[in-house]
């Protein structure tokens, strides 16, 4: 089989871009390192991995402060979180009357456009960026999705639960989304019935099968480093069958929405997806006995509590979550496809983090961050390093990396992630917008965001690069939830620095590849602004940053 890189396979997927009428844009220059021992081109890197996009000013603190400190900094700002939005009747021809509401109402209320507007204004200038970023990391693969959440107050609450837990321990998020109205709404734990000394009982399995499979171990046994369990056959061994989904989906009966505001809590209640799920043990299998994972079934008559709290520490326990779980969040922040060595180090960190506390989410992405396979020149450059930036990411990078005084409301970012098939929080199904094995064609690699990259959503990104550019974007003059400023780029620095075409490229080069612009591509732009006249510095400019950003070298982060 031949094999190709993240680089050559995003080439052979796209077709060539063809250069449309641009508008303008601008940056703030980098700022020089000022200190030796972080150079300007890692902390760069080092940003594209922990924030949405690295911008000159946080350059230079990682430089200032070291990765370490940094981190610790990071941790300890708050969320920016998800506000302002309030509760709706579930039903639509209830909450937006037809007569009476206004022509946004089913919009504001009724799908996720308020929550992708403030998702990317959260991710374009929030100070909690490694938070939010985590957070996203988390959102898919802790998926809860618009395809059915379609509320926003609900969504924001999911949201705000994972930008809260974040750099907690893991255990606790995986009580806190087990206990989420949102979550048993979503996949049917919620007033998940059991009926005592009935033989009707058939409880629903979906939430212990996600759980399971998609939030925490995964199907197979795995070994540290990532790689399957393999039994004497050598075939991958399983790491529970259906006796443990009947035995988890037992346990998770008897829980139910919160009460309205005023109300008392009762089992069956009307959809209200704020607050935690209480539990009603008249309704939940106290008999005991159900099989968990690696042999464990839970004590006879514990009370409901005692039941859901040590089944999450049974889950939590299992070997497989910290290469199952880390090894993902590496494949979000960091690379595609990590090695066996890069796995065991941060599934170490999750097992212990270095002070006998297992599941520290902190240790856990420090590891990640920190891996000397993330930050070395070596594994930076290796022909399995990297991944195809998905949309949200890309257009991210692209606004904090144009600049000066960029702003946007989020409306245009989040419209032309959609048109790049990934509304966000809405991803087709409870497997994400695409799968962490999703194969690279024609390689032995796997390129989870080449799930959703063809031939419309690689043109998509020219668009958004051809939109952003030509001209400022209006605001939706029919938002009025927030006041609508629209999308606008700032150019001054990029026309000031497009007099000389070599200034030019290396401010590109710097900002959006961290110095690893490859000879042939700085040729091509290098020829493209000598072909415009010097009295043009704007046409210059966005010129070479059109090229530059729509090609496969920024496509694909290394």
């Amino acid at each position: 089989m031949r094999r190709v890189n993240m680089t050559e396979s995003i080439r052979l997927a796209t077709t060539s871009a063809i250069l449309a009428v641009l508008g303008t844009v601008c940056i703030t220059p980098p700022v020089r390192a000022q200190t030796p021992t972080i150079t300007t081109a890692d902390a760069t890197r080092f940003l594209e991995q922990s924030s949405f996009g690295p911008t000159p000013a946080a350059v230079a603190q990682v430089q200032q402060l070291g990765f370490t400190a940094y981190l610790a900094q990071q941790f300890a700002i708050p969320a920016t979180g998800y506000n302002g939005y309030v509760y709706m009747n579930p039903a639509p021809a209830k909450g937006c009357p037809n007569l009476t509401s206004p022509k946004t109402c089913y919009r504001d209320n009724y799908s996720l456009f308020p929550i992708g507007m403030q998702f990317f204004r959260n991710a374009v200038t929030g100070p909690d960026q490694l938070r939010q970023r985590v957070a996203w990391a988390l959102s898919q693969i802790l998926v809860v999705s618009g395809v059915d959440e379609r509320q926003p107050y609900a969504m924001a609450a999911y949201q705000n639960l994972l930008l809260n837990d974040a750099f907690g321990n893991f255990q606790q998020l995986l009580s806190d989304i087990t206990l989420s109205p949102v979550m048993g709404d979503y996949l049917g734990m919620v007033n998940n019935n059991w009926i005592p000394n009935s033989k009707e009982n058939d409880p629903n399995e979906n939430y212990a099968r996600e759980i399971l499979q998609l939030y925490s171990i995964g199907l197979v046994q795995l070994n540290i480093d990532g790689t399957p369990v393999l039994d004497a056959s050598g075939q991958p061994v399983p790491t529970y069958g259906q006796n443990q989904i009947v035995g988890f989906a037992e346990v998770f009966t008897g829980w139910s929405y919160p009460a309205l505001p005023g109300a008392t809590p009762k089992f069956g209640e009307p959809d209200y997806l704020l607050g935690v799920m209480p539990g009603f043990p008249a309704h939940h299998d106290s008999v005991g006995g159900e099989p968990l994972l690696s042999g464990y079934s839970l004590p006879v008559n514990n009370n409901q509590t005692t039941d859901l709290t040590e089944t999450i520490a049974n889950i939590f326990n299992h070997p497989n979550v910290g290469p199952f779980i880390g090894k993902q969040l590496i494949q979000q922040l960091v690379t595609s496809n990590p090695s066996p060595a890069y796995v065991t180090a941060v599934a170490q960190a999750f097992n212990n983090d270095g002070n006998g506390v297992r599941g520290n989410l902190q240790a856990v992405i420090t590891a990640i961050l920190t891996n000397p396979e993330a930050r070395s020149a070596t594994g930076a450059t290796g022909p399995t390093y990297g991944k195809l930036r998905e949309p949200a990411l890309m257009i991210t990078n692209v606004l904090r990396g144009i600049g000066g005084a960029t702003q946007t409301d989020g409306e245009f970012p989040s419209a032309a992630s959609t048109s790049m098939s990934q509304e966000i929080f809405d991803s087709p199904t409870v497997f994400n917008y695409y799968q962490p094995s999703y194969p690279l064609p024609d390689s032995n690699l796997v390129g989870p965001p080449f799930g959703i990259y063809d031939a419309a959503t690689a043109f998509a990104r020219y668009e958004f690069a051809n939109k952003l550019l030509s001209a400022p974007i209006p605001p939706d003059t029919s938002v009025t939830f927030i006041t609508p400023t629209g999308t606008s780029l700032d150019l001054s620095a990029w026309n000031a620095a497009a007099a000389t075409p070599a200034t030019l490229l290396t401010l590109i080069n710097n900002q959006f590849f961290h110095g690893t612009m490859s000879t042939a591509l700085q040729n091509i732009v290098t020829g493209l602004v000598t072909q415009i006249p010097a009295t043009d510095p704007a046409g210059r400019a966005k010129a070479a940053l059109y090229v530059a950003l729509t090609a496969p070298e920024f496509q694909v982060e290394q």
